[in-house]
């Protein structure tokens, strides 16, 4: 199938491995049809010895001898089978663990478009089941089929040898079995196709559930997100109890044409050996190899049936995989980190899902070392400036620059290792304390890390935790409150000592006490750092070089603190509205 295609360059990758496991199928195979001509010859023989009148003794010790024949050729056998298994099966690990990590590998170079319009459920399903269903036709079906081509190869070679017309009318129904498994294929694909995007739909319906389950707790939607997931679930069982009726057409097709066949054997082998052109010898052998082949051949619906699915799974995969990255690094990219010197020159950029321009002909220079504010309402573009400096997105006009040189001239990795980010929406790892805020810098010691925590004054509340810095914080921070998730972000942010320093409201959960602690702990730390603060209320506790304000994606006010105060506009008004509350 055109689709599988794009699994070949494994099957390459291993080729050694693929290729000794077919000379153990072969080996196998060869062994699996010895004994048929081991009973075919002991039948005669024994016909021959009765008619001669020979004792009983010499017919036993005959029979006795051909059992031991066959019981070595079974155990043969047997060995063979285990080593085909070994090395095809085994194969298809390997490619399934290469496959699995080609997809994830990918994932990370995708940039932050792809991933909003992407469900996460879907993702993960393409990575796990559309994978597994893959390693099924790398593994089982190869290893199957090439079982089904040796032994119909070495039974049909024995049986042409003893007479073609009988073999003729044994094999005769095999061409209709082919018409039909190709017909039933067809409708296979195309359902396959349709139930691992149900597959999809489900995954993305639970791993939201279960994402939102304080929320759906909060609003009393159980009995509604239960009835949403059953008639989702449903539509899946459906489809699946579907295709499985379809697939159940293979295997009594299978009886029907083995049944024909063993009736011709017995039919027309039993004319044959009343006139002598067989013996009854050859009868047994032919009954034998078509019992031989009932299961491969049976198998050959089910070895369909798995390179169908895994056709449809390849083909999603692909999907993702051709996906090309909208944000690279260029060819001969500049590897040399920037120290600081940041411009956004005429800046116009609108969101490609949603076709919102965040921001209209942008401008602002911030030297190195400098402390810029950016302050607006909701929606005014604030945080997609901190998009555009960390190169998540490129501008559809104008240049980001840092030391002259613009963003997408650097190496994508040196240019964000160069920026410190902390947002305002908190993610946090299912992991330890420690290990979260060490996520900012691998590297990073423990007085380091406690030295970040002491900046984002979480020291005191890591103390208070059961296990200190080796507490498990739950999956995306469950067991921390918004303010200590917060800190604790700022402080991985801070452990990473950029010489860019990117503050997306990330004290917006804190109160004020403790952003004013935060503050004064920062101020020795922020020197030489230029730092953007991004924020929709003000910091009373710092100096700022600059202050932005945004409105609509434009700046509407530019100043030192003291110039906005003497515009009288929204900064003048926002600063006197917070100072009378605080």
């Amino acid at each position: 199938m055109k689709d599988l295609k794009s699994v070949n360059k494994y099957f390459i990758k291993y080729k050694w491995r693929l290729l000794l496991g077919m000379l153990f199928v072969v080996i196998s195979s060869k062994f699996a049809v010895m004994p048929g001509n081991v009973i075919k010859d002991i039948l005669d023989q024994v016909q021959v010895m009765m008619r001669a009148g020979n004792k009983s003794d010499a017919i036993f010790s005959l029979v006795f001898k051909g059992g031991l024949t066959l019981l070595g050729l079974a155990l043969l056998r047997g060995f063979f089978m285990f080593m085909m298994r070994q090395t095809i099966i085994v194969m298809s690990r390997h490619i399934e663990y290469d496959q699995k990590n080609e997809i994830y590998a990918h994932y990370q170079r995708l940039g932050t478009q792809f991933f909003k319009a992407n469900f996460t459920g879907d993702l993960m399903n393409r990575i796990s089941e559309d994978v597994s269903r893959v390693r099924m036709y790398t593994g089982p079906s190869v290893m199957y089929f090439t079982s089904v081509v040796f032994l119909v190869i070495f039974c049909v070679w024995d049986m042409l040898r003893v007479d073609v017309v009988l073999t003729l009318c044994v094999v005769a129904p095999l061409p209709l079995l082919a018409l039909s498994i190709f017909y039933v294929n067809k409708i296979i694909y195309r359902k396959s196709t349709r139930i691992q995007a149900q597959l999809s739909s489900l995954t993305t319906t639970a791993q939201e559930s279960y994402s939102g389950i304080r929320v759906i707790k909060s609003f009393v939607q159980e009995r509604n997100m239960m009835q949403f997931f059953s008639a989702t679930s449903e539509e899946y069982r459906k489809s699946s109890i579907n295709l499985s009726l379809t697939e159940a057409v293979y295997f009594p097709a299978m009886n029907l044409f083995i049944g024909l066949s063993m009736l011709s054997t017995v039919l027309i082998g039993g004319y044959f050996a009343i006139h002598g052109s067989i013996t009854t010898g050859n009868i047994a052998q032919f009954v034998i190899y078509i019992n031989l082949l009932m299961f491969p051949i049976s198998s050959i619906g089910m070895v369909a049936s798995m390179t169908q699915r895994a056709g449809a799974s390849q083909k999603r995969i692909d999907e993702f995989l051709n996906t090309k990255p909208t944000i690279t690094s260029p060819v001969d990219a500049v590897t040399t980190a920037p120290t600081g010197d940041v411009r956004l020159d005429n800046v116009t950029f609108t969101y490609p899902n949603t076709g919102i321009t965040a921001l209209r002909n942008f401008s602002l220079h911030a030297k190195r070392g400098e402390k810029i504010a950016i302050i607006g309402r909701t929606g005014s573009g604030k945080s997609t400036i901190a998009h555009m400096l960390l190169r998540m997105y490129d501008a559809d006009s104008g240049s980001v620059l840092f030391d002259g040189v613009a963003a997408d001239r650097y190496d994508v990795h040196t240019l964000r290792r160069s920026v410190a980010y902390a947002p305002q929406e908190a993610y946090l790892f299912s992991d330890t304390v420690a290990n979260n805020i060490r996520f900012g810098s691998a590297d990073a010691t423990d007085d380091d890390v406690k030295e970040a925590a002491r900046l984002a004054d979480f020291e005191k509340d890591i103390a208070g935790l059961q296990q200190g810095y080796e507490t498990m914080v739950g999956e995306r921070g469950v067991m921390l409150s918004g303010g200590q998730k917060q800190r604790l972000v700022l402080a991985r942010a801070l452990l990473r000592k950029s010489p860019v320093l990117l503050l997306d409201e990330c004290l917006s959960a804190v109160d004020t006490q403790t952003e004013k602690t935060i503050l004064a702990n920062l101020h020795g730390y922020l020197q030489g750092r230029t730092t953007f603060v991004i924020t929709h209320r003000i910091f009373t506790g710092w100096t700022f070089d600059q202050i932005i304000v945004l409105d609509h994606g434009g700046i509407s006010e530019q100043g030192t603190h003291e110039q906005l105060m003497a515009l009288n506009g929204y900064y003048a008004k926002l600063y006197r509205h917070q100072t009378e509350l605080n």
